[in-house]
């Protein structure tokens, strides 16, 4: 009973006819068997935060149980009001529409003139690109910090929004994706008198929607979790971010409950995008390496 699903599965590894034997259906139970075991492992701490954020300081600190003693809701909505975390989700929020916008816009159209315009010295361009992939971004933080600060931009999203959109992968996911676009519909609109931009804002970006979406999903967790450089700017501006507050709160006085319960807030979140999304998370993540 347990395998009469793959009957009518057309696609993965495991097929039903190869499971007649008793070896594969051994192996089969092995693997279900170690996916579940990884998931397990890869929820624990997240489910160990917000069990244990329900205890209070007394039992938190002298009770080694998982479970608390009883599940009061109102606290997680004391301290959110408390920590005033409202502030630090809206600029977080600020942060990541930014982000959304520039990595869409500025790589898409890095990717667009890779692809499809292919102008005079183009595969140097692409080159320096697959070279970006190979350097650490933590070794370029100084120097972007300097320079920075020379414009005027330290306590700004600014920064934070146009570094998320010069991000190298992204410009090879979406190459990758127009490559594999029809040539005849961008032909035609050349024919219709569609200038450079028109034709990526009205052909190549709707044709586009599902490495658009992988991009959006990979921008949004990417920005949502970084620390390092919107600390290094935004630390002290009033503007700080989720992941920041969450880093000042070793100075601050508020308990280790409460700071669960903080830890909580920021990862719920990217927990809901990919719980809606895991779908197209999982299906489009390999679109930018296939030819349609």
């Amino acid at each position: 009973m347990f395998f009469n699903k793959y009957r009518y599965k057309d696609e993965g590894t495991i097929r039903y006819y190869d499971l007649h034997s008793m070896k594969h259906r051994i192996l089969a139970i092995l693997v279900f068997v170690i996916c579940i075991v990884m998931v397990v492992i890869a929820i624990f701490p997240a489910i160990w935060v917000f069990l244990a954020s329900f205890k209070d300081i007394a039992e938190f600190r002298k009770l080694a149980t998982i479970l608390p003693k009883k599940f009061d809701f109102s606290v997680y909505a004391k301290t959110w009001k408390d920590l005033k975390f409202i502030k630090y989700y809206i600029n977080s929020f600020t942060v990541v529409i930014g982000c959304i916008a520039c990595s869409v816009i500025f790589n898409g159209l890095l990717a667009y003139g890779l692809a499809i315009l292919k102008p005079k010295g183009y595969k140097i361009v692409f080159s320096l690109v697959m070279w970006g992939l190979l350097i650490p971004a933590t070794t370029s933080v100084v120097a972007l910090f300097v320079n920075i600060n020379r414009v005027g931009l330290n306590k700004s999203f600014i920064p934070l929004w146009l570094g998320i959109g010069a991000n190298a992968f992204y410009v090879v996911l979406f190459k990758q994706f127009f490559e594999g676009l029809p040539k005849e519909l961008i032909e035609a609109a050349k024919l219709d008198g569609c200038g450079v931009l028109k034709t990526f804002t009205w052909i190549i970006l709707p044709l586009s929607k599902a490495i658009v979406m992988v991009i959006t999903i990979f921008t949004i967790n990417a920005a949502w979790s970084d620390f390092l450089l919107p600390y290094l700017l935004l630390n002290g501006s009033g503007n700080e971010t989720v992941m920041v507050r969450l880093f000042m709160f070793r100075t601050s006085n508020a308990t280790d409950v409460e700071i669960l319960r903080a830890v909580a807030f920021s990862i719920v979140p990217p927990i809901i995008l990919f719980i809606i999304f895991q779908k197209q998370i999982t299906s489009g993540a390999t679109a930018g390496a296939l030819k349609g």
